[in-house]
């Protein structure tokens, strides 16, 4: 019996990480391009959309919401260093401008959120992001 439950306990904990790690999407710049755009959907406060981009020492990441900047669709955008701390700065805004300079060398996580300054919505979101 007890044997069971360890396997499933293992098997959903396997199950949790598996889709926590499908759930990132990882950023790739076609060859020669510094910038993309990349887009998702969020249902609310408690949706997120994470991306993961690899970036050298010493270079400059920067993001930008855009589109549809008229619409009530603010996003918050926070930024993960590869050692785990939030970098960027955080001011009395949405937050959805980031630039990081200069960058240690490898993943950086981006993590993208309904903005809860402003009205709630559901929907698409455009962001911009650039390495230098």
């Amino acid at each position: 019996m007890k044997a069971k439950l360890l396997v499933i306990a293992v098997f959903a904990l396997l199950l949790a990480a598996a889709a926590s790690v499908s759930a990132q999407q990882r950023i790739v710049f076609k060859r020669g391009a510094k910038q993309t755009v990349v887009s998702g959907n969020l249902r609310g406060y408690r949706d997120r959309k994470v991306y993961v981009i690899r970036v050298r020492r010493g270079q400059t990441l920067s993001t930008e919401q855009v589109g549809r900047m008229n619409s009530n669709h603010y996003v918050t955008v926070s930024i993960k260093a590869p050692n785990g701390e939030y970098v960027g700065d955080s001011d009395a805004s949405c937050n959805n401008r980031k630039e990081i300079s200069p960058t240690r060398a490898g993943d950086y996580r981006i993590e993208v959120v309904e903005c809860m300054k402003a009205d709630r919505w559901r929907g698409r979101f455009s962001l911009k992001v650039r390495v230098d």
